[in-house]
């Protein structure tokens, strides 16, 4: 694996941070591209409150130089707006609460109630981690497992995705369906709907990358497959449910002849040949690689598990039935899982990208990347 990165922080403390290790000397970031990347991660119809809070971009604290990575391992940073809210109930520090003011005492009853705070909200992460961690506190699990964190992956993989398209490597999202509805005027609808019940809504989102060369990943192990890698990455995203690259789920319902997409050639000059294909049922990955095509990958969001119209569950510190707890919550991000997953699925490839041409400075990539494209031309 030629990049690695790892995350910190909580939905409402001081920051989230990222260490990412792996990204060579000399690649120029474009700190608009990365910030407007962030920026729609937050957009999109259904989302909460928190969205008018926050307006996230990334401080860079090092492996960064006049806006060239240097070969360092990059820090990043991302402050939580929000922590002004939240500095006693959030604090680091252990504190005295019979000694606090009665200004703090109301803020920390406010926010951490007795009853709220140990109601399990089914679909999310309260029940597994409670158990798992030994928290009597569901704060504890909800803090870190929140989507919150996605913004954190989205800097990272912008920070890929800005990389790739110096080589011509361009991604995209689009939102295919929420609730089941697919055009705008359906989908405001329900999601107006949702929001006056107090539900929620999931969705199903589409990504492409075109450009990429042949070859990235391979066939030899299990875990340098391609779309398994990238499988992965995507089913780490909070409350995705199902991926499907290509043709999808759909390849259990033809012959082979329907599924297979035909290969053909163009004759450019007399030398040069092109490969073609009518269809893109393998979406864009034959045998764990790249094969000149786009990648298309689909995802399905269940819906966000906190709702105002809450689900029945448990108490876990009094043992007793009762309705799941709320915490403020969008009514629906499928758009902002687009998002998302663009940049998730950027970082994957940009990983085998690296695994193929070399990550260590911008030059030798770029040189191996030419050289290949030419042998690749031969066939």
């Amino acid at each position: 694996m030629a990049i690695r990165f790892l995350t910190s922080g909580e939905s409402h403390g001081k920051c989230l941070n990222a260490i990412i290790e792996g990204i060579g000397s000399g690649y120029y970031l474009d700190l608009d591209f990365i910030n407007n990347e962030l920026a729609n991660r937050q957009k999109g119809k259904g989302r909460g409150g928190r969205m008018k809070i926050e307006t996230d971009t990334i401080e860079i604290k090092s492996g960064v130089r006049f806006q060239k990575t240097t070969g360092a391992p990059i820090c990043i940073e991302i402050k939580n707006r929000d922590f002004e809210n939240w500095k006693i109930p959030m604090s680091t520090e252990a504190f005295d609460f019979e000694a606090l003011d009665e200004n703090a005492k109301r803020e920390i009853e406010d926010k951490i109630k007795e009853k709220e705070i140990s109601r399990i909200r089914p679909g999310h992460a309260d029940f597994a981690g409670a158990i798992k961690y030994h928290h009597k506190d569901i704060r504890d699990v909800l803090e870190r497992s929140s989507a919150r964190e996605t913004a954190t992956r989205v800097a990272v993989g912008a920070i890929c995705q800005d990389i790739l398209r110096k080589f011509k490597i361009t991604g995209e999202a689009k939102t295919l369906s929420v609730g089941g509805k697919e055009t705008e005027k359906e989908i405001d609808e329900i999601i107006e709907f949702a929001k006056k019940e107090g539900e929620s809504l999931g969705g199903e989102v589409e990504i492409r990358f075109k450009n990429l060369p042949v070859g990235l990943g391979s066939f030899v192990h299990w875990d340098r497959r391609l779309d398994g890698r990238l499988a992965g990455a995507l089913m780490s995203i909070p409350a995705v449910k199902a991926v499907e690259i290509g043709l999808g789920k759909g390849v259990a319902e033809h012959f082979g002849s329907r599924v297979h997409d035909e290969i053909f050639l163009t004759e450019k000059e007399s030398e040069n040949h092109t490969v073609t294909r009518k269809t893109n049922n393998a979406g864009g990955i034959e045998g764990g690689m790249t094969n000149g095509e786009e990648i298309v990958i689909r995802l399905s969001m269940k819906p966000i598990p906190t709702m105002r119209k809450p689900l029945n569950s448990i108490n876990i510190k009094t043992k007793t039935e009762e309705t799941a707890h709320f915490e403020r919550a969008d009514t629906c991000a499928v758009e902002a899982l687009g998002t998302v997953a663009l940049n998730m699925a950027s970082i994957v490839i940009l990983d085998a990208f690296f695994e193929k041409f070399g990550p260590d400075n911008f030059d030798e990539t770029m040189e191996n990347f030419k050289n290949y494209g030419k042998y690749a031309k031969k066939l």
